[in-house]
């Protein structure tokens, strides 16, 4: 004959099983971590060096992800170049090796930020905006 669970671990592992149930809800809720636009707040530089979209507008208090998809290293700064102090946030991106990416921190002041590679700051195709709204 087994012996039963002394009460004290029966009640443990009755309040952990009910805890992962709570989260096995049908319930949606929002991920802060990963919110479901994320992907429209990302530029992108592709193969040929091109930085896309070149606009961009997000909401007050996001991020914007910068990825490297280029075979280069870029080097992500907000204008003016070379002070770069329009919008401090975008120098949190800085350097991408390639296949890299990073996000600005939160955005928080309402208005339009230039970007361009601090490498290559007259490359037009790694020019941009983000509207901060």
């Amino acid at each position: 004959m087994s012996e039963m669970p002394r009460p004290g671990i029966r009640g443990a592992l009755l309040a952990a099983g009910l805890a992962w149930c709570v989260g096995c809800s049908s319930g949606t809720t929002a991920d802060p971590t990963n919110p479901p636009d994320a992907g429209l707040r990302t530029i992108t530089i592709d193969a040929t060096g091109v930085a896309s979209p070149k606009t961009l507008t997000v909401p007050l208090g996001s991020q914007v992800t910068f990825i490297n998809n280029d075979r280069v290293v870029h080097e992500m700064f907000s204008n003016p170049h070379p002070e770069h102090t329009d919008c401090p946030e975008f120098d949190a991106v800085g350097r991408l090796a390639p296949g890299e990416s990073r996000q600005t921190t939160n955005l928080v002041t309402t208005r339009t930020c230039g970007f361009h590679d601090h490498l290559n700051p007259l490359t037009a195709g790694l020019n941009g905006s983000v509207r901060i709204q």
